[in-house]
């Protein structure tokens, strides 16, 4: 059989990771589910032992609703990146990969924020794992643009979308430092993601092509 070979620099249309991307954020965003199923409701015998039963499900219900709506917004962020990224390379896959890592990941723990909560790493290993998997989100984005992936950005505007993509990394790297105190409610920070983002940004007007697929709208825009 003739072995086929490609140049080094040579780049694939980025339709088929940007499918296998959404494949694995909908995966793991219907495995977080499982952490719930995990929770026994001991045998309540009325609806008042149910009840206590469910309010006693409070943080473990908490953890998934944060974690499936942090999902979310990465996935969002991700469907605008792509919007823009028409090429590809293998250094753009590698690193798209190992945010997916990162992703699937949050199903365990999250798992682990819920059930050992109490204990230090049971409510750092969460943040950990989303800042990881967002600190990658933004290093694709620096990726594209200096890689040419995305045609038609001006230098002007890259360093300005880059400078708004830090305020996730920002939000998320407080919110994991915060954790070992305030555990899941320290994700509650990220509803400050979008403030950061225009300071960061700055007040000047930045194209469609600029805005849209910032990393900073992982925390509350996007």
């Amino acid at each position: 059989m003739i072995g086929r070979t490609r140049h080094p620099e040579a780049s694939v249309s980025a339709r088929r990771t940007e499918a296998f991307t959404d494949g694995v954020f909908a995966i793991a965003a219907t495995l977080l589910v499982l952490g719930l199923t995990d929770q026994s409701l001991g045998s309540p015998a009325n609806n008042g032992e149910l009840t206590n039963a469910l309010v006693d499900l409070a943080h473990p219900v908490f953890s998934f609703v944060i974690s499936f709506l942090i999902l979310c917004l990465m996935w969002v962020t991700h469907v605008r990146q792509f919007e823009y990224i028409a090429r590809i390379d293998s250094t753009g896959m590698w690193i798209n990969s190992f945010r997916l890592l990162f992703v699937v990941l949050v199903p365990f723990t999250s798992s682990l924020n819920t059930t050992y909560a109490d204990l230090l790493l049971g409510r750092v290993l969460l943040p950990v794992n989303f800042f990881l998997a967002i600190l990658l989100g933004w290093v694709q984005w620096v990726w594209a643009v200096r890689s040419g992936a995305i045609p038609g950005l001006t230098s002007a505007d890259a360093r300005r979308v880059g400078r708004a993509g830090l305020s996730a990394v920002i939000i998320s790297a407080i919110v994991m430092a915060a954790s070992p105190w305030l555990g899941s409610l320290a994700f509650l920070l990220f509803a400050l993601d979008g403030l950061l983002t225009r300071v960061l940004r700055g007040s000047n007007d930045v194209v469609d092509a600029a805005d849209a697929p910032a990393a900073g709208d992982v925390g509350g825009r996007g």
